[in-house]
């Protein structure tokens, strides 16, 4: 967060690249003699978070740690963000496409080192 104040120029999204998990491997770590019930998909729900849409990446740069989208209405005058890598054409950033999934082992071993 400290980082994004002194980068940001204002109106800007940042987007760590962080792992995502599936909700039920959370809740069979954390309390493994739980009944879980799976009652389906209600409205409004949804399976997985976009962090990123497809809209938002025609404003969005690449770092290796985080995205950053630009806001539509610039401002300011200052490029801030021309280290950027922009993201590829049709990009999206959504947990079920995230590339670093953390597993049970995982998320356990974030629990213990807490």
């Amino acid at each position: 967060v400290i980082q994004c104040i002194e980068q940001m120029a204002g109106g800007e999204v940042f987007v760590p690249k962080i792992p995502s998990m599936k909700i039920t491997d959370l809740a069979e770590t954390v309390a493994p003699e739980c009944d879980i019930r799976y009652l389906g998909i209600r409205p409004g729900e949804k399976l997985h978070e976009a962090l990123i849409s497809e809209d938002e990446a025609r404003h969005a740069v690449e770092f290796d740690n985080y995205y950053v989208v630009k806001p539509t209405l610039v401002t300011w005058d200052v490029d801030d963000w021309k280290e950027g890598r922009p993201v590829p054409d049709r990009f999206s950033y959504t947990s079920d496409q995230n590339p670093m999934q953390v597993d049970r082992a995982e998320i356990a071993a974030i629990i213990d080192s807490l």
